[in-house]
């Protein structure tokens, strides 16, 4: 990050531990997801307790960070945008955490014939996030790099959409009470949200892009 941070390398360690539990995040998420597909309670639990310790983790760097730029007066012309950056990122792996947390609670019933279409929706999602990852790291070290990995993100998203919407149509077509099919649609959406929030950084981060190269 030497690029945007000249004067501290403990604030870069911050910011790169904070992306890393982001990035382990999707990847724990993912898993968790399979694990519930395939009725392996025990996995699922265990992973669904290491997203929270990784959300509580990102929360308190990110905290951590804040009070640092602003403490020390570090990087003033860009620190509203590294804050609103770390927010915003934040709801990624917040919305990750939050799905999970329905599962367990709420345990829809998936029918085997939308195990597939679950486990696609969640691929591209964790993807458009863990792009979302590369390309804020980019924003502190290689800008020029920023656009290829933003128009990736952009790409998971619509994938997402467009998996999401599928599955909603399978799910809405079988037989079935329409409570379940509701509780399907509910679900799909959810998971669907992760890579919504990472559009939304990646909206954000295009824009503190652009300002750093006027």
């Amino acid at each position: 990050m030497a690029i945007l941070f000249k004067t501290t390398k403990e604030l870069e360690a911050q910011i790169d531990q904070f992306l890393d539990s982001i990035s382990q995040g999707g990847m724990v998420f993912k898993a968790a997801v399979g694990n519930f597909l395939d009725d392996d309670w025990a996995d699922f639990g265990q992973r669904r307790s290491q997203l929270d310790e990784l959300e509580e983790k990102a929360d308190d760097l990110r905290r951590i960070v804040e009070t640092k730029l602003y403490t020390q007066t570090l990087i003033p012309e860009h620190r509203g945008d590294v804050l609103g950056l770390l927010e915003s990122t934040d709801n990624v792996i917040d919305a990750m955490k939050d799905t999970l947390n329905q599962f367990d609670v709420e345990k829809p019933y998936i029918p085997e014939e939308l195990k597939k279409a679950f486990i696609e929706l969640t691929e591209v999602s964790v993807q458009a996030a863990e792009v979302l990852v590369s390309a804020i790291r980019a924003f502190f070290t290689d800008l020029p790099a920023v656009k290829d990995h933003l128009h990736k993100v952009y790409f998971f998203e619509n994938e997402a959409d467009r998996v999401g919407d599928n599955l909603r149509r399978q799910a809405f077509a079988m037989k079935m009470e329409l409570s379940q099919k509701f509780h399907l649609r509910y679900f799909s959406m959810h998971i669907q949200n992760v890579s919504d929030e990472a559009e939304d950084v990646a909206d954000r981060l295009a824009i503190y892009s652009i300002k750093r190269t006027i």
